[in-house]
């Protein structure tokens, strides 16, 4: 009954990583099994207990991001919720946003939902690598005032990683705000906030970062204020006043903490802060591997920038004669393979890239792979398209 019935390789680790380092497992079960009350909402000692465990858990996630204040960490169901609660709680009608061309749902959408309630949204065109370009984002910005700058960290399909540093900039320089999805970068990339000047910073637990899903993050500088998307109790914070508590992280984390889920982030960035350099230089290896070997197979177009140039761990690709969804099935049935197909919640890069129509084939390479799951998927593919 338990485990994956036949997947021998998993890499899919753009969606989720897979398995996670005991450290996580074992912070998970411990928060069920030892610290099952609920955090800062009693004075009795599992409660103070299940407290500490959250402090130290945004106090690892605060250090391994560069975040100097702990409560600018903000614990949240997932990226997708930290990056609506950033656009939502910031955006007015009247305001004006720039975003890349190459953005997830997670971003689409949400700004889809403001423009209907009158934000403009201005949307600067990738190249053909989708990678974004510094000058024409700055351009955009120039154009008009504008409130957000909004752009990806690394692309969930192509790899790219994007120069976020400099769009926090230009948009500083013009007044705004910069808002940043760091879904693929987190874990995979060496993300320093402090450095990176970011306003709000969206992460996501479950990728790169190796915690469970359902957890991730939204970090936020100090004179970045949304408005929360959620009111409710917060414990002992102002509990009598009918307002939302303005301290934070109070002012974002209404309802009951999911415990297990912050211990479990907790641990994962302590791993990382330990093993990450290890883990990302296995990736970079791995990935710069397969990116070459699928390029010396034939008939592939692998999307996003060409070898040598950095990217997170994904080699997308799409083959001149048979489909990405052909090929997913085949590898899962006949190899024990599992990636995935399709536009990957990102339409906005398939349209980038000309590959809206039948989508990409995606290999998410993560903390676990190895030198033999890379080895496989090559001859995998290799004996598909021959």
């Amino acid at each position: 009954m338990g485990g994956p019935p036949k997947t021998t390789v998993y890499l899919d680790h753009g969606a989720t990583s897979w398995p996670k380092p005991r450290p996580v497992v074992d912070a998970v079960v411990d928060a069920l099994t030892v610290h099952g009350a609920s955090p800062g909402r009693g004075a009795y000692a599992m409660g103070l207990a299940a407290s500490r465990l959250v402090h130290r858990a945004r106090g690892a996630c605060a250090s391994l991001l560069g975040v100097p204040d702990l409560r600018d960490v903000i614990f949240v169901p997932g990226c997708t919720y930290a990056l609506n609660l950033a656009l939502k709680g910031l955006l007015r009608p009247g305001d004006r946003v720039v975003v890349s061309s190459v953005e997830h749902n997670a971003v689409v959408r949400p700004l889809h939902a403001t423009s209907i309630a009158g934000v403009a949204v201005e949307v600067v065109e990738a190249d053909a690598n989708g990678l974004v370009d510094a000058d024409a984002v700055e351009a955009a910005v120039r154009a008009a005032p504008t409130r957000l700058v909004v752009c990806q960290h690394a692309s969930n399909v192509t790899g790219a990683i994007q120069p976020v540093a400099d769009l926090a900039d230009i948009a500083h320089a013009a007044g705004a705000l910069m808002v940043v999805d760091g879904a693929q970068a987190c874990g995979h990339l060496p993300v320093d906030l402090s450095s990176i000047g970011a306003d709000a910073y969206a992460v996501s637990g479950h990728k790169g970062m190796l915690g469970p899903q359902g957890i991730g993050l939204l970090c936020l500088s100090p004179s970045c204020e949304p408005v929360p998307l959620v009111e409710g109790g917060t414990g002992g914070a102002s509990s009598a006043s009918p307002e939302q508590p303005s301290s934070r992280p109070e002012r974002f984390e209404s309802g009951t903490p999911n415990t297990p889920g912050i211990a479990g982030l907790g641990a994962a960035a302590a791993f990382l802060a330990k093993e990450g350099d290890g883990v990302r230089a296995r990736e970079a290896r791995l990935t710069a591997r397969l990116h070459e070997a699928v390029l010396e197979i034939g008939g592939f177009r692998v999307l996003g920038p060409v070898p040598g140039e950095p990217r997170v761990p994904i080699v997308t690709m799409t083959h001149d004669q048979v489909d990405a969804d052909r090929l997913a099935f085949l590898l899962d049935k006949r190899y024990g393979i599992a990636v995935r197909a399709g536009l990957h919640c990102a339409p906005w890069v398939h349209r980038t890239l000309g590959t809206i129509d039948k989508g990409a084939l995606r290999l998410g390479l993560g903390w676990s792979t190895t030198d033999d799951d890379v080895d496989l998927v090559i001859g995998a593919l290799r004996d598909l398209v021959s």
